[in-house]
């Protein structure tokens, strides 16, 4: 029964990544796709923003450079259904690393099971599968370890993580959520050992487990293991970027709270109120569990992209507060696993055959949702550029059209504020005091834009190109 359910679930959850075509779907997987392959064949790592004429010259960093050489490497060797294949295992992949790291710390199958299938629910379809899903399964192996160390003292288990983040701050920049919570980790530890040498007693703080010193000397290691790979320090210097910017959060969906229109938005609610609850009903307050979940809560309903920081982090404090009593465990036998590596591929072969998880069908929802027709147009009559393009088919065109430099992409790190604020006031229309546009000789929108349909009103630019979703402008004079 346990074989099957743990079967079922990893199913299901193929069935609905590869129904809705998510591996190939995401706007972003194409330039991560486009800087794998610049790697792979210059041997280096770029400096500057390779891909663009706006932004050419800029210093920029491919801060998830070993994602994108994996990436390159699946579509090299087997084509699209590299790409597919690739982002599916590591959706699978992030749903595992919760189930078993909840199984851990409940020591029972069953509860892992439910509060898994919970979590993964709540944020492993608010997003498609990009870089962002190794930060998912770091971020959860990192709590697990951090939870498992504090309960028993186990300062050996910390040893873990600085291993962990090097790995973790070469394939995305969002180790530095984890450093964050390493800090808070690390803080409160510091806080028992204060207030146990001044003899203070507060019911909220439990007696240290953990020498400080040994969690200080984890976090400091964690911070230098971060800046072991080709950037050396000057991937921090990203997170700093993205924190300082402001005009992206204005009209990027995901950068916005959530719309509750998805069934993910409630799962994510529940799990949310669930965690807090939970908090609540277990008789010794902890100041780490609660500053964790309040500051990811605050995260979360700020930006739904940051919904798995909050799934996560009330999953396992979900899983630890319901842990089964010492000897009552519900161990999960290696024949069981066995068998679940085992039945796992047989069923997600059978699920790619009925949703039709092939290239054919894969083809069809890429030129559904991007100019694939509008690209082969150029490539049959090419026409001067330079190109002014849609963001959020930058990405595809950096790939599919790389003989034409494209004015912008999602790398809104490399673009700044004021590019991108350029960028949102002209997608509304409002594009008269544009230098980009004004210097373009060639436009490729989406046809349902405000800008396409003010263009199509300016007679200084004529539409050379149209069909269900893209419309192509050249200028006149």
């Amino acid at each position: 029964m346990r074989v099957l359910a743990l079967a079922l679930i990893m199913a299901l959850l193929a069935w609905f990544s590869m129904e809705a075509r998510n591996p190939v779907r995401d706007p972003d997987v194409w330039w991560h796709l486009a800087v794998g392959n610049w790697i792979a064949e210059h041997h280096s790592v770029p400096q500057v923003g390779i891909f663009s004429r706006t932004a050419a010259d800029r210093p920029w960093i491919a801060y998830s450079w070993g994602y994108e050489v994996l990436l390159s490497r699946a579509y090299s060797w087997f084509g699209l259904m590299g790409i597919a294949w690739f982002g599916l295992l590591v959706t699978l992949a992030v749903a595992a690393v919760l189930f078993w790291m909840c199984y851990r710390l409940s020591r029972s199958f069953w509860i892992a099971w439910v509060v898994g299938t919970v979590g993964c629910f709540a944020y492993l379809f608010s997003l498609m599968p990009r870089p962002v899903f190794v930060s998912m399964a770091a971020y959860t192996i990192l709590l697990g370890l951090l939870i498992e160390a504090r309960q028993k003292g186990d300062l050996p288990k910390l040893y873990f993580v600085p291993p962990l983040f090097l790995l973790w701050a070469n394939l995305h920049i969002q180790f530095v959520y984890g450093l964050c919570l390493l800090a808070l980790f690390t803080f409160v530890t510091g806080l028992e050992h204060f207030c146990e040498q001044r003899e203070l007693s507060f019911r909220w703080l439990p007696p240290p487990k953990l020498s400080f010193s040994g969690t200080l000397f984890v976090f400091a290691a964690s911070v230098l293991a971060c800046c072991i790979g080709p950037y050396f320090f000057r991937v921090f210097r990203v997170g700093l970027e993205y924190a300082n910017s402001r005009v992206p959060y204005t009209f990027i969906l995901e950068l916005q709270p959530p719309k509750f229109v998805y069934f993910t938005d409630y799962f994510l609610l529940f799990l949310t109120i669930s965690g807090f609850v939970v908090l609540l009903w277990k008789r010794r307050f902890d100041l780490f569990s609660a500053t964790l979940l309040i500051v990811t809560t605050i995260s979360a309903f700020r930006h739904s992209r940051d919904a798995w920081l909050v799934s996560i982090s009330a999953a396992l404090l979900i899983a630890d507060a319901l842990k089964r009593t010492p000897g009552g465990e519900d161990r999960f036998s290696p024949l069981e696993l066995a068998a679940t590596f085992a039945v796992v591929p047989l069923l997600l072969i059978g699920v790619a055959k009925s949703t039709d998880f092939y290239p054919r069908e894969l083809d069809r929802a890429i030129s559904y949702d991007y100019p694939v027709n509008a690209a082969n147009f150029l490539r049959r009559h090419p026409l001067a550029g330079p190109i002014y393009n849609d963001l959020n088919w930058g990405g595809f065109l950096i790939w599919y059209m790389p003989n034409y430099p494209v004015a912008f992409d999602g790398r809104t790190d490399l673009y700044g504020d004021e590019l991108t604020g350029i960028i949102a006031r002209s997608r509304e229309g409002d594009y008269a005091s544009d230098p980009i546009l004004r210097e373009s000789r060639l436009i490729l929108l989406h046809k349902g834009l405000p800008l396409a349909a003010a263009l199509a009103r300016d007679p200084e630019f004529r539409p050379v190109y149209e069909d269900q979703i893209s419309v192509i402008f050249v200028r006149t004079n």
